[in-house]
């Protein structure tokens, strides 16, 4: 009789201790969803405060087709928000628009020889250093997550309209990365995540601008086509690295295993995530691009995996009749 009684009363227990978890899950799901509800509002009143952005100044429409390429940009890891005695808000800027400036420089000698009228730019997750990835984080931003949200926002928008100063058209496909998640990892939805927020703000701001196709989602990945090219595009934090190395062997590895046929079709994939630019090849022949990071200066980076990258991003050349690369630069930005 006491056992029954112990064990009504330890199963009384264990559904309080239940009924309080799920009250409390309730709560933090509201408050990341009010938090959320909170920067969209935030934006919109920005946006109509500051009101429409002056009209892009067009180049004349290309007319000529034949042996016509597409740009395909990387930017990617941008980490806005976080400073280090080479880096912050401002550089970052700078760079970036330095990044676009010498895109239409490369591309102006391009069309000394053929066509290259449209732009396809990716961006790859980063954008923000976020405040919650590691321990000390917040010791190492210079700007908390609502300031990074809108300052990488707005150079987002900054960069795809000098691009449309001079392309006929701009398509924007964007991948979010782990740094702009919400609370830990695994606290919140991988979906509720800073990135997307800042995507989703420069991309409203396009809205009635014709020559701007503008794509984010949920997903861990996205698949970006130009023409009959196709790339996989991925943050790059799906692939684990241990003692600070660049793991070489385990991107190779899950590269190879998304082309078997786990994701859509692909000829190659972009990644960036590691800061290390790096180009493998995979089994079927087709190329795995890591990009780096316009970040420089960078602490951790020299004392645990003692490396120092330069700040750079990439600019690839695509035959969208051949469905390949033609021609790969790294853009570098010190």
């Amino acid at each position: 009789m006491i056992e029954e009684f112990d064990q009504a009363e330890e199963i009384a227990q264990l559904r309080a201790a239940l009924q309080r978890q799920q009250r409390a899950t309730a709560t933090a799901k509201r408050k990341t969803a009010a938090f959320i509800d909170a920067v969209y509002d935030a934006a919109r009143d920005a946006g109509l405060a500051v009101g429409a952005a002056p009209p892009v100044k067009r180049q004349p429409k290309t007319r000529k087709r034949a042996g016509a390429e597409v740009a395909l940009i990387h930017a990617t890891d941008w980490q806005m928000g976080k400073m280090t005695s080479g880096y912050d808000i401002a550089t970052c800027e700078e760079r970036i628009m330095e990044f676009a400036e010498e895109i239409c420089r490369i591309v102006a000698v391009q069309r000394a020889d053929h066509p290259v009228s449209t732009a396809t730019v990716m961006f790859g997750g980063d954008m923000v250093e976020g405040i919650s990835i590691f321990p000390g984080q917040a010791w190492e931003v210079e700007a908390h997550l609502f300031e990074q949200l809108f300052a990488c926002a707005g150079l987002m928008e900054q960069f795809v309209r000098r691009l449309l100063a001079d392309f006929d058209a701009v398509d924007v496909i964007c991948e979010y990365g782990n740094h702009g998640r919400i609370g830990r990892k695994g606290e919140n939805p991988a979906g509720d995540n800073i990135d997307r927020m800042a995507y989703r703000i420069a991309g409203d701001r396009f809205a009635d601008v014709a020559d701007v196709t503008w794509r984010t989602s949920a997903d861990w990945y996205q698949i970006v086509e130009v023409g009959e090219y196709r790339a996989l595009l991925v943050h790059g934090d799906e692939i684990k690295s241990f003692g600070g190395n660049t793991p070489a062997f385990g991107i190779l590895r899950k590269a190879n295993s998304w082309a078997t046929g786990v994701v859509e079709p692909f000829h190659d994939v972009y990644m960036g995530h590691f800061h290390t630019p790096m180009t493998l090849t995979m089994a079927n022949g087709g190329q795995i691009y890591v990009t780096g990071s316009p970040e420089s200066e960078n602490a951790y980076a020299a004392e645990f995996v003692a490396a120092r990258g330069q700040p750079s991003q990439r600019l690839h050349f695509v035959d969208p009749a051949a469905g390949r690369v033609t021609g790969s630069h790294l853009v570098w930005l010190d």
